[in-house]
C-alpha cells in the first residue's frame, strides 16, 4: 500500500440514518490521489445518463412525454399549458378536475377520484383510502366529554364540605382562582388547536409540535398518568357513594367517633358532644373499585362508538340530578330534613362567610386529634380535580369532524358552564346549612335533593362512572398517539394503526387505575391527579405563549381571542397552584417530567416536525447576529470558527466524506464543545449538471459530522476548479460576524506525484486567498498520525513563535490542553532570535507576556544565524546540506525548463499562468531559512506530542513550485506539525 492511502476495513460501523462508515484506525492514511468527490447515486435515484434515457424513451413512446394522449375513447386530451412549469397542476393534485377514466402504463382503466364534496377533507396524497369512521361534532365530540369529566365526584361529596371548611368568601376565591386557570388554558388550547390540522393525541400533539418532542413526550406521559389516576379517583367516588347509599352492601364495617361543638372556659373544655358516623371500609372500596374498573374496561374495549352511545345517557342523568339538587335547595327545609339544614337564610350565609379550618381524619371527618390539618392550600389540591377535564375533547381530536371549530367552542363552553355552576353553588350551599352540617354530612347534596335522595345517588354514580369512562377512553388513545410518533422505542408495543382500537394501551391504563384503586383514599389521590393535570396545562400555556411571542409566519390561529400575556398568566397561575398544593408533590412531578425529558433526549428519535424552540433559537440567532453587527469581535469574545477543508490533496473511501482525523482535529479547536465548525468540500464541474450530486454529498457529509460529534454544518460547492471554488467560499461563507475565521486543511504531502502537478498552484492560491480575506490558516502535517479521542499523549506541545500572529498559536495550544488526549502535556515556547544579545531581553518579555495571559509555559530562546552570516562563515552542515542541495537541484531544473519554454515561445518567464521574477540568491536564502528552522525543530522537539510553527507566506513573484520546496524543507522528518498563520486581529488579551 502506498504512503498515505486509506484501506477500507472489513468491519463497518452503522449509525443513525442507516449509513455505514469504514472504521479508520490510527495507522491508516489517506489515499494519495488528488481528485474531486465521487458521488454514488442514492438508492432509487437514476444516474444522469439513465434518467435521460428514461425520459427519452417515455417521450418517444408517447405514454408520458407526448403532449397528446389518447384517453381510450377515441379522443385526445388537450396539451397542458402548465407543462412549462414542470410540476403537476394544482387542479389535478387536489382532484378538482374530473376525468372519466385514466390509463396506466399497461393500458388498464382505473376510475378516478371525484371532486371532494363540500365540507369534506381534501387529501393531497393521491390514492389514500377515504376514511369511513363517522366524525363527531362540537356537542358530542367536545362539550359532552368535557362537561362529563368536569362534573364529577368532587362536586357531589366534597363541595359542600369545602364550603364549610373554607367559608363562602374563600370558597368563591378558590373557585375563581381554579376557574381562571382552566379558562386561560382553554384560550391557549383554542389558539393552538386552530393553528392547523390536528391529529390524534390531544394536548400531547399540541405541546409536542409547539415545544418539541422531548417536552411533548415528557408532559404527554405525565398527562397520561394523570388521566389513568383520575379514572381511579372517579371509580372510588362512585363506589363510596354506593356504599354510603346502601351500607348493607359492604362486607366490612368501620365506625368513626367525631368530637364536635366543644367550648373552652378558663382552659376547661365543656359542652362536648360526640357523634358516631359510619364510613365505608377501605377493603370494601378496594374490592368494589377493582370490579367496577374491570367492567368499565370491557366497555372501553368496545370502542368509541359504544362510548358515544353511553355517554349522553350518563350526562342526562347527571344534569337531571343537578336539577333536582337545585330544586331541593330552594324547597329546603323539608319535613324530614336534618336540623342543620336551615334553608336559604341570610343569617346562615353570614355565619358561613368566614373560614373554619379544622383537623380531620383521613376520611375527611372533623376530629381535633385528626392527622390532617386543612388550610386554603390543601383545599386547592382537593378541589382542583373538579375543574379538570377540559382536555377530554382534545384527547379525542382524531375523532372530531372539525377540530378548529369544535375544540375552542366546546371546551370554553364547558369551562364557563361549570365555573358558573360552582360559583352559584358556593352561594347556595353557604346559605343552606350550618357549618357543622356542611362538615359532617358527607352527602348533603343527596339529602337536600328533590324529591328523594336516590336520584342524586344515581346521578353521582353515573357521573363518576361517566367521568371514569372518559378517562379510561382518553388515556389509552393518548399513549397510543405518543407511541405512533415513534419517538421512544420502548413504547413500540403500544403502536396501533389508524382506526384500530388501542387494546394494549387500555390494558396498561386499567392496570395503573387498579393500582390506584387499591390505595382506596380519595384525598391522597386527588393531589397526584392535580399535579399531572397542572403540568399539562402549564405546557399548553407555555406553548401558546412561545408561539405567540415568536409570531412565526406559520403561527396563524383562527382563534383571535388570545394574547401572549393571557397565556403567560395562565402558566403562572398553574405554577402557583402547584406550589400552593404541595411543594413536595410539585418537586416530585417536575423531577418525573425531567427524567422523562432526559430519557427522551438520549434514547428518543428526532421528530420530523418543527417546534417553537427551534423557531426561538432561530430568532435569537438572528437578533444576536444583528446585535453583533459587522464589526470585529473583541478578543475577550473571540471563538474559533474553523472552516474545515475536507477533501483536498487526497481521495477517501466513498463512505467517508471527510478524513476522520481532520474531524477529530476540528473538535480539538473547541473549548468544552463551544463553537461551530464549517465542513466544506468542492466538486469539480458544472453546477447545473451536478446540483443533485452536491445535495446528496451534503447530506452524506452532514450525517458524518453528526456521527463524529463535531457539532458543525456541511456545505458542498460545485466549481470549475478547486481554486475557484475556494475563492467563492472564502468570500461568501457565513453571515456577519459568524463567518469562519480559521481555514483548516491538510498539508499536501503528495504534491510531487507526476499526475498531481496542479497541487502547488492550488495550495498557494488558497493561502493567498486566506491572507487577502483576512482569515487565519492552520495546516495539519502528519494528519494520519493525529491522536484519536482516547489516545493519550505525553511530552510537550512545542511552539516555534516566529512572527506576531495575534496569539493564535498560543490559543491553539491552550485549546489542545483542554482535550483528554493532550491534558498530560506541557507547553514549551521557542522564540527565534538572530543575535545573542537579543536572547535574554526577548526571554524576559515573553515570560512576562505569558504570565499576564495566565499561561504556564517554559520559554526557550534560540539564536538562528541569518543567511548572510552563513555565507560569511562558510560552515557546511552535514546531512542537512544534502537536503538543501537536492532542493537547489530540483529548483534549478524547474527554472531551466521555464527558461527554455520562455525562449521557445518568445514570452516572459511564466509560471502558473502569470509572470514571475526569479532571484536565485533570494531562493537560496529562503531554502536556507526553512532548512535551519527544520534543523532546530528536529534538535529540540523530536519527541514532542505536536509542534506548532509559524506559516511563512508565499513570496511574491515566486513560482508555486518553489514555495512547495520551501515548505517541504520546513516539515521534513517532523511527524506531527501544525503550521499556523494568524490574521491582523488579536485573539487573546491581557486584560480582564
Amino acid at each position: 500500500m502506498e504512503n498515505g492511502e486509506i484501506e477500507s476495513a472489513d468491519e463497518e460501523m452503522s449509525f443513525r440514518g442507516g449509513r455505514h462508515y469504514t472504521r479508520v484506525v490510527s495507522h491508516e492514511q489517506a489515499v494519495i490521489q488528488m481528485s474531486p468527490i465521487e458521488i454514488v447515486s442514492p438508492p432509487g435515484i437514476l444516474p444522469k445518463q439513465e434518467r435521460a434515457n428514461f425520459q427519452a424513451n417515455h417521450t418517444t413512446d408517447g405514454s408520458e412525454g407526448s403532449s397528446n394522449v389518447n384517453d381510450g375513447h377515441g379522443e385526445q386530451k388537450k396539451e397542458s399549458m402548465l407543462e412549462l412549469f414542470d410540476f403537476d397542476s394544482l387542479v389535478s393534485v387536489l382532484g378538482l378536475r374530473r376525468y372519466r377514466t385514466e390509463f396506466t402504463v399497461t393500458g388498464e382503466q382505473n376510475p378516478t377520484t371525484s371532486s371532494p364534496s363540500e365540507g369534506e377533507d381534501v387529501a393531497i396524497t393521491l390514492g389514500r383510502p377515504k376514511e369511513t369512521t363517522p366524525k363527531l361534532g362540537t356537542l358530542l365530540g367536545v362539550f359532552v366529554p368535557c362537561l362529563q369529566s368536569i362534573l364529577g365526584i368532587i362536586y357531589y361529596i366534597r363541595f359542600s364540605w369545602i364550603v364549610g371548611m373554607g367559608g363562602i368568601g374563600e370558597s368563591l376565591m378558590l373557585v375563581s382562582f381554579c376557574g381562571a386557570c382552566t379558562f386561560f388554558t382553554s384560550i391557549s388550547l383554542s389558539a393552538i388547536a386552530t393553528n392547523g390540522a390536528m391529529k390524534g393525541g390531544g394536548p400531547y400533539y399540541l405541546i409536542g409540535r409547539a415545544l418539541g418532542p422531548e417536552v411533548g413526550v415528557s408532559i404527554g406521559l405525565c398527562f397520561f398518568l394523570g388521566n389513568a389516576v383520575a379514572g381511579a379517583l372517579y371509580v372510588l367516588g362512585a363506589v363510596e357513594t354506593f356504599l354510603d347509599a346502601v351500607p348493607s352492601a359492604g362486607f366490612f364495617r368501620e365506625s368513626v367517633i367525631v368530637v364536635s361543638n366543644s367550648t373552652s372556659i378558663n382552659g376547661t373544655v365543656t359542652n362536648v358532644t360526640t357523634t358516631t358516623i359510619s364510613t365505608p371500609s377501605l377493603h370494601d372500596l378496594q374490592l368494589y373499585g377493582v370490579v367496577v374498573t374491570i367492567l368499565l374496561c370491557f366497555i372501553v374495549f368496545g370502542g368509541v362508538k359504544i362510548i358515544n352511545k353511553v355517554a349522553p345517557a350518563f350526562l342526562i342523568a347527571v344534569l337531571f340530578s343537578l336539577f333536582c339538587i337545585f330544586i331541593g335547595i330552594f324547597a329546603a327545609p323539608r319535613h324530614n330534613a336534618s336540623s342543620g339544614i336551615t334553608g336559604l337564610k341570610l343569617k346562615t350565609f353570614r355565619d358561613n362567610w368566614s373560614s373554619d379550618y379544622q383537623r380531620t381524619t383521613n376520611s375527611g371527618v372533623p376530629d381535633p386529634d385528626g392527622s390532617i390539618y386543612w388550610n386554603f392550600n390543601a383545599l386547592v389540591g382537593l378541589f382542583f380535580p373538579a375543574v379538570t377535564g377540559i382536555m377530554a375533547g382534545s384527547n379525542r381530536s382524531a375523532s372530531l369532524k372539525d377540530t378548529q371549530r369544535s375544540i375552542p367552542v366546546g371546551t370554553l363552553a364547558a369551562t364557563l358552564t361549570t365555573t358558573s355552576l360552582y360559583l352559584v353553588s358556593v352561594l347556595l350551599f353557604g346559605a343552606l346549612a350550618t357549618r357543622e352540617e356542611l362538615l359532617t354530612n358527607r352527602l348533603l347534596t343527596a339529602e337536600v335533593a328533590w324529591p328523594v335522595p336516590a336520584i342524586v345517588y344515581v346521578g353521582i354514580i353515573l357521573s363518576t362512572l361517566g367521568a371514569a369512562l372518559q378517562s379510561l377512553t382518553g388515556a389509552p388513545r393518548l399513549l397510543a398517539a405518543i407511541a405512533n410518533d415513534d419517538i421512544l422505542p420502548v413504547l413500540k408495543y403500544f403502536k396501533v394503526s389508524e382506526g384500530v382500537e388501542p387494546h394494549l394501551s387500555t390494558l396498561f391504563t386499567a392496570f395503573i387505575c387498579i393500582g390506584c384503586v387499591v390505595i382506596g383514599n380519595l384525598d391522597l389521590i386527588t393531589p397526584t391527579v392535580t399535579m399531572f393535570f397542572l403540568l399539562c396545562y402549564t405546557g399548553v400555556n407555555l406553548s401558546c405563549f412561545l408561539l405567540d411571542l415568536l409570531d412565526a409566519p406559520s403561527w396563524r390561529p383562527r382563534w383571535k381571542f388570545h394574547h401572549w400575556s393571557l397565556s403567560l398568566l395562565g402558566a403562572l397561575i398553574c405554577i402557583v397552584i402547584m406550589f400552593l398544593i404541595s411543594w413536595s408533590f410539585t418537586v416530585v412531578s417536575l423531577a418525573l417530567a425531567s427524567l422523562i425529558y432526559y430519557y427522551v433526549s438520549i434514547k428518543g428519535k428526532a421528530g420530523d416536525w418543527g417546534d417553537g424552540f427551534k423557531s426561538a433559537y432561530f430568532q435569537l440567532a438572528l437578533r444576536s447576529l444583528r446585535s453583533l453587527g459587522a464589526n470585529q469581535v473583541h478578543p475577550k469574545n473571540w471563538y474559533p470558527i474553523p472552516l474545515i477543508f475536507c477533501r483536498p490533496w487526497g481521495k477517501l473511501p466513498e463512505n467517508v466524506p471527510c478524513h476522520p482525523k481532520l474531524a477529530d482535529f476540528a473538535n480539538c479547536m473547541k473549548k468544552k464543545g463551544r463553537g461551530m465548525s464549517m465542513f466544506v468540500s468542492i466538486i469539480d464541474g458544472d453546477y447545473q449538471e451536478l446540483a443533485e450530486d452536491a445535495k446528496a454529498a451534503c447530506r452524506q457529509l452532514s450525517t458524518y459530522i453528526d456521527y463524529k460529534n463535531c457539532e458543525g454544518v456541511a456545505e458542498i460547492v460545485v466549481a470549475p476548479t478547486m481554486a475557484d471554488g475556494f475563492r467563492g467560499i472564502v468570500q461568501t461563507m457565513g453571515l456577519g460576524n459568524l463567518k469562519p475565521n480559521i481555514v483548516v486543511m491538510r498539508y499536501p504531502e503528495i504534491w510531487r506525484r507526476e499526475n498531481l502537478t496542479q497541487i502547488p498552484s492550488t495550495f498557494v492560491s488558497i493561502i493567498n486567498d486566506c491572507i487577502i480575506a483576512n482569515k487565519a490558516v492552520v495546516i495539519v502535517k502528519g494528519l494520519d498520525e493525529w491522536p484519536g479521542e482516547y489516545q493519550r499523549q505525553y511530552g510537550t506541545i512545542d511552539l516555534y513563535w516566529i512572527v506576531r500572529d495575534g496569539g493564535l498559536m498560543l490559543l491553539l495550544s491552550q485549546l489542545l490542553l483542554t482535550k483528554e488526549s493532550f491534558d498530560s502535556c506541557k507547553i514549551q515556547v521557542f522564540c527565534i532570535a538572530e543575535e545573542d544579545a537579543e536572547a535574554e531581553e526577548l526571554k524576559v518579555d515573553v515570560k512576562k507576556f505569558l504570565y499576564d495571559l495566565r499561561m504556564q509555559a517554559e520559554v526557550i530562546v534560540i539564536t538562528m544565524k541569518s543567511w548572510e552570516a552563513h555565507l560569511k562563515s562558510g560552515h557546511q552542515q552535514d546531512e542537512s546540506m544534502e537536503a538543501f542541495g537536492s532542493a537547489q537541484q530540483r529548483i534549478g531544473a524547474y527554472l531551466e525548463e521555464m527558461k527554455e519554454k520562455s525562449n521557445r515561445e518568445g514570452t516572459p518567464l511564466m509560471a502558473d499562468g502569470k509572470r514571475v521574477v526569479v532571484n536565485e540568491q533570494q531562493v537560496d536564502k529562503f531554502l536556507y531559512t526553512t532548512l535551519e528552522l527544520n534543523s532546530i525543530i528536529l534538535r529540540h522537539s523530536r519527541m514532542a506530542a505536536v509542534v506548532l510553527v509559524s506559516l511563512p507566506p508565499p513570496p511574491l513573484n515566486h513560482p508555486s513550485y518553489f514555495y512547495m520546496e520551501y515548505m517541504d524543507l520546513l516539515v521534513e522528518n517532523v511527524p506531527r506539525m501544525l503550521i499556523v498563520r494568524g490574521y491582523r486581529r488579536d485573539v487573546v488579551t491581557l486584560f480582564t
